[in-house]
């Protein structure tokens, strides 16, 4: 299967295309000046993990997401929340990295889950056949003996390192009631990433709507679409369209109907795109003044206070976080469950979940 690019609509396209550039542009500035940036920014991998599995139609409640990913949820998780932190993670991942890691070999590797287990074997051996050189070149007898058993355990725990880790992979890569016999993914990335050369010299967000669109037509992976999303994302950071965050394409694509994110003519499908790019920075823009004007009325009520007061830190992960509970603030500030208690009621925080006990607290 092969991604047709020819006679894309530029008459069509450029309305749309210039109003996301701008809109995207804008947010990521003020993102990048702003002292609630790196808060805005955390907060949106939360909303943006729960807003793909929207897209994707999957339901993920946003507290559950936060909880699970403190370590602190009680219940068993679903597989609609491990997927949710997965984007999660992922995101955090590629925006951690270099602009260019996402995109390449290695990145690409990492982000199917398939990176390290080559490495991990032939460094181990690469690390026997050291130990026994150096090993044998000693004269004593008992020391050639003992460097030979060395490297008989070696290779041994190199057999079982690949047993637990490549071979279970493999079969699972197989097994036919998961994954489909004929559904070849390296051979669909590779035509992906034909596209990404193809579309070079292309605006920014057209070139990324082309390839989100390619994503989805190819069906690069089975069980993992979403990720094609967060490449785009990637991608846009490579190129330098944002600079100070990952855009936030699932919260676009939420406000989109889903008539035209799924419709059989490509056209709509990009126009969709540009303007769910759109939504999304102007969304982004209102959260950010939203998270600006809380923090400067928090910082009021904090006005005064000792040097050793707690209430600081209390902002900053209050912001970081779309809600934090009594066990996430005890373990961030160091303090008992009943002085994190007396720390929110100091900040007056909105409480979320209107009951008397196991509460949580956030900015809204």
């Amino acid at each position: 299967m092969r991604y047709e690019l020819s006679k894309l609509p530029l008459q069509d396209l450029l309305t749309p295309l210039c109003a996301a550039t701008s809109a995207l542009a804008r947010v990521d500035e003020r993102i990048s000046r702003s002292s609630v940036g790196p808060g805005w920014l955390a907060r949106t991998h939360f909303s943006e993990a729960c807003a793909s599995l929207w897209v994707d139609g999957e339901l993920v409640q946003l507290e559950d997401l936060v909880l699970y990913d403190a370590g602190m949820s009680v219940r068993a998780p679903t597989h609609e929340l491990t997927i949710a932190h997965d984007v999660l993670r992922t995101r955090r991942r590629i925006f951690s990295n270099p602009p260019e890691w996402a995109m390449s070999t290695e990145g690409l590797r990492c982000l199917r889950g398939r990176g390290g287990e080559t490495d991990q074997s032939d460094n181990a051996a690469a690390m026997t056949h050291e130990h026994s050189s150096e090993e044998g070149d000693e004269d004593d007898p008992l020391a050639v003996h003992l460097a030979a058993i060395d490297a008989l355990l070696a290779r041994s725990e190199v057999l079982l390192a690949e047993a637990r880790t490549s071979e279970p992979q493999l079969r699972r890569d197989r097994d036919p009631l998961v994954y489909e016999a004929d559904w070849d993914e390296d051979e669909r990335l590779a035509e992906w990433r034909s596209v990404v050369m193809e579309t070079e010299g292309l605006p920014p967000l057209l070139r990324a709507a082309l390839l989100l669109d390619a994503w989805n037509v190819l069906q690069v992976f089975q069980h993992a679409p979403w990720l094609g999303r967060q490449l785009t994302a990637a991608l846009l950071r490579q190129i330098g369209a944002t600079s100070a965050h990952l855009a936030t394409i699932n919260l676009g694509l939420k406000q989109i109907a889903r008539e035209r994110r799924a419709s059989r003519d490509r056209d709509t499908r990009l126009k969709a795109f540009l303007d769910a790019i759109t939504m999304a920075a102007e969304f982004g823009s209102k959260e950010h003044d939203r998270l600006l004007l809380a923090k400067q009325q928090m910082q009021h009520r904090a006005a005064g206070r000792r040097q050793s007061s707690k209430l600081p830190q209390l902002i900053e992960l209050v912001l970081s976080t779309p809600m934090v509970s009594a066990g996430m603030i005890a373990e961030a500030l160091c303090v008992t469950p009943q002085g994190a208690l007396k720390i929110a009621a100091e900040l007056s925080l909105r409480e979320l979940t209107g009951r008397g006990r196991f509460r949580a607290w956030g900015v809204i």
